[in-house]
């Protein structure tokens, strides 16, 4: 199943998205909510319903759709999810990275995964992502997957967590690097860097849907991995390329880290972290290595971001400043 939160007469609706038509679940059975939350959090009892309702749907001659996909205001898929994590799955942007700052792979990387609370009421979907004057300084987009849980657990164990995978989704975990830097030489955060904006979307596809890209996890690795192109593009130039298979800790294993000791609920979401290439930080420092000389790119007002998944969709953002000179970073306190 394809899922889409769109808005219908200003509120929230919930609906199957079928050859870029969108028909909404509670229309099509009365028992189905209109919330992606709502459903999730019972997601063991609405999921066989919303599978009929999608057959049927599929099956009919006489279907009308409520919107077209293409004409409609899209939104999170899950706009205030329970919680929002974000991983840090991939090796390739890990030691890139650490390489374009002169200092060794860390190893730890491959010991354990890891990951942050990043501010599940900052989530958004499609459209504008309005700015402050801080975030402009070295704004960043970052290419990512991400999860969100339809079962409830607690100390889950990898083999076992694909089974508490609702959907994916692409994520845009976007960064705005001053104010990141900054505090994490306090050896706390992400936290103003990050609390902004988080993307995702444009929709929340089921696992079945992904079944014929699976591949292998990695060797060592446990839990569903798949053969997924992402792509990125600022102002229709192509800045980014990855794939999703080449996740180092799989989803399943990083449900497992963020499930020990502590109970994970439905519609909580989990991003992979950020793909090798996947944004500009990576990107100016891989430039710079390379040759002294090379232009730095950061995010502008009115830039255009578009990422790609195969079998996730398309999530287009632009960015927007406010009309405002309030700044944080002009109120720190002398030394």
């Amino acid at each position: 199943m394809k899922l889409v939160t769109y808005s219908m007469n200003g509120k929230e609706q919930l609906a199957f998205l079928i050859d870029n038509q969108l028909f909404n679940t509670n229309k099509l059975d009365a028992q189905l909510p209109d919330s992606l939350k709502i459903m999730l959090e019972d997601w063991g009892n609405y999921e066989p319903i919303a599978r009929s309702a999608e057959a049927s749907l599929k099956n009919s001659v006489n279907k009308i759709a409520d919107a077209l996909f293409d004409k409609a205001t899209i939104l999170a898929p899950i706009p205030r999810p329970t919680s929002c994590r974000d991983g840090y799955a991939f090796r390739q942007h890990v030691a890139a990275a650490r390489r374009n700052r002169k200092v060794d792979m860390i190893a730890e990387f491959d010991q354990y995964p890891i990951f942050y609370f990043t501010n599940h009421l900052a989530i958004q979907g499609p459209g504008e992502i309005r700015c402050m004057p801080d975030h402009f300084q070295k704004l960043d987009f970052e290419l990512e997957a991400s999860i969100v849980l339809g079962k409830h657990g607690k100390n889950i164990k990898a083999a076992d967590a694909d089974e508490y995978i609702a959907g994916y989704m692409i994520m845009n975990d976007m960064s705005a690097r001053t104010l990141q830097m900054e505090e994490m030489l306090l050896n706390l955060g992400p936290a103003k860097g990050k609390d902004f904006s988080t993307v995702i979307g444009p929709m929340m596809v089921t696992p079945d849907e992904l079944d014929a890209y699976k591949i292998p996890a990695k060797p060592g690795h446990v839990g569903n991995n798949y053969n997924l192109k992402m792509k990125c593009w600022v102002n229709g130039v192509e800045v980014s390329s990855g794939n999703m298979g080449d996740m180092d800790w799989t989803f399943a294993e990083i449900v497992e880290r963020c499930s020990y000791g502590v109970e994970v609920f439905p519609g909580e979401v989990i991003g992979s972290g950020t793909v090798g290439t996947g944004c500009f930080l990576e990107l100016n420092g891989t430039g710079l290595f390379n040759d002294p000389n090379y232009k730095v790119q950061w995010l502008q007002p009115g830039d255009v971001v578009e990422m790609e998944i195969d079998g996730l969709g398309h999530l287009s953002n632009r960015i927007v400043a406010e009309e405002t000179d309030w700044s944080i970073l002009k109120i720190k306190k002398s030394l």
